[in-house]
């Protein structure tokens, strides 16, 4: 009996999220002519997709995705909206290649179309992933649901931005013809983003109760008693290896060993093994070594766990750089893209220079992703967060210019952000955030860190400037709370990128932080430089930005939810 009403109580909650749905996204119109107000009838197709499209950014490319819907239901059409842009991107996939011939002696845009081509593919896996879970939306988990949505499609934008940026300073004309070839699927991207984006929004004005709170089928109790331990799945060794114990005492899957006691002796042939698309952890234990490699954790290399002897003992270390000819995208010595990617105790550096400009050490693209107790070193563009949900914690990024970048929802937690001494000419930017669209829910933010330089720094801080950060995109947001900020940082705090480019469209917030750095007096006026209320920065902790009571338990690693107390 239980069961059955169990099973009755979801029902009655999806079908009252549909009928919400459609009432706030469409409205209902009345009989006009019934003298009681009479009954509703539901607005025509037609009208349901204009009123759909209305709050998005391009109207009529979004009215011609959806018109051969003929529905009203909002899921339906929404999920149109998502094959919509699925099908454009194939097709600019299959039409870029009558790009070839354009970039066949250009190499540095010749390896931007080959990117594009790999990141176009992500974006459709993000689409796909959009898709599915919006078929699955149900109002016991819909918070939980829409959240997802608005990152995998804010993904989906990242993706094919960073094709474009793969062109910028190439040689002919491939870079605005593939600017061209994607204008449509950007346009669906983006209002595949809105959609989602306002119908949160609306049901938001209702005030309902928190409907991911409601105690349906059990549901909340089960995640309640996950989200307090670490999940089933995981085996007894795999604990040990994710709480403080040495690694050497317990047995992972397997062991990479410079010395051969191991089964491998490079981490490469160790990532081989992983098992592809699986739902399980996969634990890769890397004795104390420097290993000179470039690894990538590939999209189907879900689930997959690095851990070290420390930062100081376990190094994967390379040096690629754009000055040599290698795409900013490609200069990653580590790239991570699969799913819920934990690393933990290890360094991972470039050692390109300060000469070499753009030379990424770690690129992560993986959807909750967690890296403790981890060293990220290098010069220009260290760290880069491009894109999904990713959390930091007790790391150090060392780094000179834009070291900490990208399109991510990551918060960095109890790190070390340290800034490194430049050429003699160049200032210091600790980050660049790359948010370009408004209804992105992106950001960087720095949560109880510390911002200081190098000893080597600060003997020219004077002379080559540091900031918190410049704005990469138009709509950057940055946020900077119940931090230590040490004086390399000039007064100013945050610089443009190009004359006053994206600085009154960015968000740059700096909240109950501390030390003779985060004085704000000095502070660059502008639009973009924002002071918000207690309430208004709670939307930035780890609990409400990134969700991640939902992931990072599961890494075993500590973390605080909320804001700390006593800062």
């Amino acid at each position: 009996m239980e069961e059955n009403n169990n099973v009755t109580i979801i029902g009655i909650c999806s079908l009252l999220l549909v009928v919400l749905v459609v009432a706030v996204t469409f409205g209902v119109t009345q009989d006009e002519k019934s003298d009681d107000g009479g009954h509703c009838e539901v607005q025509s197709s037609a009208k349901a997709i204009k009123d759909l499209c209305q709050p998005t950014d391009y109207e009529q490319t979004c009215e011609r995705s959806l018109e051969k819907a003929n529905t009203t239901d909002s899921k339906v059409l929404i999920r149109t909206g998502f094959k919509a842009a699925i099908t454009e991107i194939e097709g600019v996939i299959a039409r870029s290649d009558a790009l070839k011939e354009d970039v066949k002696d250009k190499p540095r845009a010749r390896q931007a179309l080959a990117n594009c081509k790999v990141l176009m593919q992500y974006a459709i896996d993000d689409l796909n992933d959009a898709d599915d879970q919006m078929g699955k939306l149900v109002m016991n988990r819909f918070d939980e649901y829409i959240e997802n949505l608005k990152i995998w499609l804010a993904a989906t934008i990242t993706h094919q931005e960073t094709c474009l940026d793969g062109f910028v300073k190439t040689r002919g004309e491939a870079g605005n013809k593939m600017r061209e070839l994607l204008k449509t699927s950007r346009e669906l991207s983006s209002n595949a983003l809105a959609m989602v984006y306002e119908l949160d929004l609306a049901l938001k004005k209702l005030d309902l109760p928190n409907m991911s709170k409601m105690n349906t089928s059990g549901f909340s109790r089960r995640l309640l008693s996950q989200l307090e331990e670490l999940p089933p799945w995981v085996s007894s060794t795999q604990r040990k290896l994710l709480a403080n114990k040495t690694p050497s005492d317990v047995e992972p899957n397997l062991v990479v060993a410079k010395d051969k006691s191991g089964n491998y002796s490079t981490i490469k042939a160790a990532l081989k093994q992983v098992p592809r698309g699986s739902s399980e952890p996969f634990v890769i234990y890397i004795k104390a070594g420097i290993y000179k490699e470039r690894l990538v954790i590939n999209k189907d290399m879900r689930n997959v766990i690095l851990i070290g002897d420390g930062p100081k003992k376990t190094v994967i270390t390379g040096s690629k750089n754009y000055r040599d000819g290698t795409s900013t995208y490609r200069t990653a010595t580590v790239a991570v893209i699969g799913k819920r990617f934990i690393a933990k105790d290890i360094q991972i550096r470039n050692t390109a220079g300060a000469k070499k400009r753009q030379a990424v050490a770690l690129r992560v693209q993986s959807d909750q992703s967690v890296f403790y107790n981890c060293k990220i070193d290098g010069y220009g563009n260290t760290l880069y967060v491009h894109s999904h949900r990713q959390f930091y914690r007790q790391c150090t990024i060392r780094g000179t210019i834009d070291f900490i970048f990208g399109d991510a929802a990551v918060v960095l937690q109890n790190c070390k952000i340290i800034i490194k001494r430049p050429l003699s000419k160049q200032d210091c930017f600790v980050t660049a955030q790359g948010r370009s669209e408004r209804r992105e829910v992106t950001a960087i933010v720095l949560h109880n860190c510390s911002i200081s330089g190098t000893n080597e720094y600060k003997t020219v801080k004077n002379k080559n400037k540091a900031y918190l950060g410049r704005p990469w995109k138009e709509f950057s947001r940055t946020i900077i709370m119940q931090s230590y900020i040490d004086d390399v940082i000039d007064p100013k705090g945050w610089f443009p990128w190009d004359g006053e480019f994206a600085f009154d469209t960015s968000v740059y917030a700096e909240f109950k932080n501390r030390g003779p750095g985060a004085v704000q007096a000095g502070r660059v006026k502008g639009r973009g430089m924002k002071r918000f209320s207690v309430e208004h920065m709670k939307r930035y902790t780890v609990e409400e930005f990134i969700r991640g009571q939902e992931f990072i338990p599961k890494a075993g690693v500590p973390y605080s939810p909320r804001m700390i107390k006593g800062l």
